[in-house]
């Protein structure tokens, strides 16, 4: 497994990770796929400024084109301060091969080493199951539960947090 940029030509993993019911089934259900090539763009930008990390998870073997999923960390304001957020998507024929615990750590293992990002907070879904257990196996401190607005939705999530 490798991780890259994400590109410009990423819209169509974008629409299948994020347009896809079952996907976004612990996320609210499925985006309008409309807003899928501003978000690669918007994205794209982000990354290109180093502001957010946003790198796409490409197979062992597989060229630069095939996409498993994402990994993102990213700044924003909770709660009145700043704090780094890490989120995650594997798509489902790529799911339990351990691509997002790769992936999640090699991100983290970055952030450390970059020095600026903190302490890293995760929210997955309450009853996300495989999620919560990547949290636990990288060693993501619980915090407890909490509500999230994710997309104009109101998400019940369990609130994890690392120092990378």
């Amino acid at each position: 497994m490798r991780l890259r940029n994400v590109e410009p030509g990423d819209v169509e993993a974008y629409v299948r990770m994020r347009c896809d019911p079952a996907m976004m089934a612990e996320l609210g259900g499925p985006l309008p796929s409309e807003g899928m090539a501003e978000k690669v763009r918007l994205d794209v930008e982000r990354t290109a400024a180093d502001d957010w990390w946003v790198r796409m998870i490409v197979p062992d073997g597989a060229g630069p084109e095939v996409v498993a999923g994402t990994v993102t960390l990213w700044p924003h304001e909770e709660d009145g301060e700043r704090i780094t957020e890490i989120g995650w998507m594997v798509l489902p024929e790529f799911q339990g091969r351990g691509l997002a615990k790769r992936a999640v750590r090699e991100v983290l293992e970055a952030a450390g080493a970059d020095g600026r990002w903190g302490r890293v907070h995760a929210f997955p879904g309450a009853t996300n199951g495989a999620s919560n257990a990547l949290c636990r196996s990288l060693g993501f401190e619980l915090l407890g539960d909490r509500e999230v607005v994710f997309a104009g939705r109101v998400l019940r999530t369990n609130h994890w947090v690392i120092e990378p």
